[in-house]
């Protein structure tokens, strides 16, 4: 995976003039050890604005692009905070803890000085990432760094983000309405086409010579399928996407599609796109379906995070009665109100599925080839049951009036065979039933959900708040009431 910006990390000791500047210098090149990665580690102790000045300019010589400021000591309260408004990428602070014995002239009060360090970034109205608690030894300060790169990742990578859409949305998928204004908030390009933009520059690969190669590796991907015989044009769809994508994201370095996918798309183009879009979500490129421009800038956010693929989901149906009975009730403590089927017609990667195989979509087939006894526009789609594993369910949104807003929820993929099509799975989240009430449908989300591999809820939750974004919801445990939920509603009356 390649569409996102690398993170060149660099550690800056800060001192109070009246502590030593030694202490800082010293727990500094501890913090450097305990880390054991690639960290540049500044040489020179911030105590003043000629130093910070100083060590912005080593910095930049050194192609740093995140800061981790560290208060050695008690820390220069100007100086340090100036750092971060004049440090061109994203800014931790951390502070370290008293370890070494000595609290006569080895206490640093690093404790008290991450205080005023605060009071005075919000003073001067600077954006850095604190962590939950800022305070460590040399090994702690090290984890804190760890969990700081994926935010750094994400945030320089925002910058960089052209988002490219081809429309417009389907109709009645007013769900998928996007304003444009919160992307241009958080830094983003948006590049909105017309779908018969895309379809003349389809037409215009419809000879191009890298075809038969792709046709291999997608072949070599699939395995034997009924359905080969549309991978031709699945592969002049790819190297179409790839093509305006090097063309279009102008002095951007990076990329996401969120791309019109039916009703037209398979009578003019003769194929359903999923497959496509899986192959381009793997390698870091994700393609939202049904023009859903905050899906795929979640989908960006969520591999950027992970490193993994990702992939784009509806909040689908529920799980019957007697599939809950059979294959959970007995084996999880879950609620069959805790679950929920996630569906997409057959847009997620090879390696997040078991068995994948190339389908057709079954509900297109019914109204656009009801009489033909195998399917010809309507093939194209990736489709198995998602892997068994932790997931963490998001999603970054814009409301009407272009204010963001984002919910996290951390479950997994239930190891239970679903028996239907498409891309799917049964996903459990505690207390899924009220977070669907009082989360996603009293806050107006969309039927779409983006959807990492691995438990990234912190992460993401740090990533938000390091953008702005104050509305940011999760799944309330048992006991616990959402804003608004009737705390009477088990009465009779």
């Amino acid at each position: 995976m390649e569409n996102y910006a690398s993170v060149n990390l660099g550690l800056v000791a800060v001192s109070r003039d009246c502590f030593p500047a030694q202490l800082s210098e010293k727990r500094r090149r501890a913090v450097k050890i305990a880390f054991g990665k690639e960290l540049y580690e500044c040489p020179i102790v911030v105590e003043n604005e000629q130093d910070m000045r100083l060590a912005l300019e080593d910095l930049k010589t050194n192609d740093v692009n995140a800061m981790v400021v560290f208060l050695g000591n008690f820390g220069p309260e100007s100086a340090e905070t100036l750092l971060a408004k004049y440090f061109d990428g994203p800014v931790m602070f951390v502070a370290a803890a008293e370890g070494d014995g000595d609290l006569y002239d080895g206490r640093g009060d690093a404790f008290c000085g991450m205080l005023n360090c605060s009071y005075n970034l919000s003073l001067r109205n600077i954006q850095a990432y604190i962590p939950e608690y800022p305070v460590g030894s040399a090994r702690e300060v090290a984890a804190m760094i760890e969990q700081f790169i994926p935010l750094c990742r994400a945030v320089l990578s925002l910058r960089s983000l052209k988002i490219i859409s081809f429309g417009p949305r389907p109709q009645d998928f007013l769900a998928c309405n996007a304003p444009i204004q919160g992307l241009f908030d958080l830094g983003l390009e948006i590049e909105e086409n017309s779908e018969l933009d895309l379809l003349v520059s389809y037409n215009k690969h419809a000879d191009d010579p890298r075809i038969p190669a792709l046709v291999a590796q997608m072949s070599e991907e699939i395995g034997s399928s009924p359905y080969q015989g549309i991978l031709t044009r699945l592969a002049q769809y790819e190297l179409t996407l790839l093509d305006w994508a090097e063309q279009h994201k102008g002095d951007r370095s990076y990329v996401a599609f969120a791309n019109k996918c039916w009703p037209a798309f398979q009578t003019e183009f003769k194929f359903v796109p999923c497959y496509v879009n899986s192959r381009l979500t793997a390698r870091g490129i994700p393609v939202s379906c049904e023009v859903d421009i905050y899906g795929a800038l979640s989908e960006y956010l969520g591999i950027c995070i992970t490193e993994k693929p990702v992939t784009l989901l509806d909040i689908n149906n529920t799980v019957p009665a007697q599939v809950f009975e059979q294959y959970i009730r007995t084996k999880k403590s879950y609620r069959n109100d805790d679950l929920f089927m996630g569906f997409h017609c057959g847009n997620t990667a090879c390696s997040l599925l078991k068995n994948p195989h190339m389908g057709y979509q079954l509900i297109m087939k019914r109204g656009l080839e009801p009489d033909l006894e195998q399917p010809d526009i309507t093939r194209g789609t990736m489709e198995g049951d998602l892997l068994a594993g932790p997931v963490t369910v998001y999603r970054l949104q814009s409301n009407a009036r272009g204010q963001l807003k984002a919910y996290i929820a951390e479950g997994e993929v239930l190891d239970v065979p679903t028996n239907s099509f498409g891309s799917i799975g049964i996903i459990a989240i505690d207390e899924m039933a009220r977070f669907y009430r009082y989360v996603l449908i009293k806050k107006a989300y969309p039927h779409h959900a983006a959807i990492a591999f691995m438990h990234a809820g912190k992460a993401l939750f740090d990533l938000f708040s390091y953008l702005g974004i104050e509305d940011i919801s999760f799944n309330q445990k048992d006991g616990h009431l959402y804003p608004g939920e009737n705390p009477f509603k088990h009465s009779h009356l």
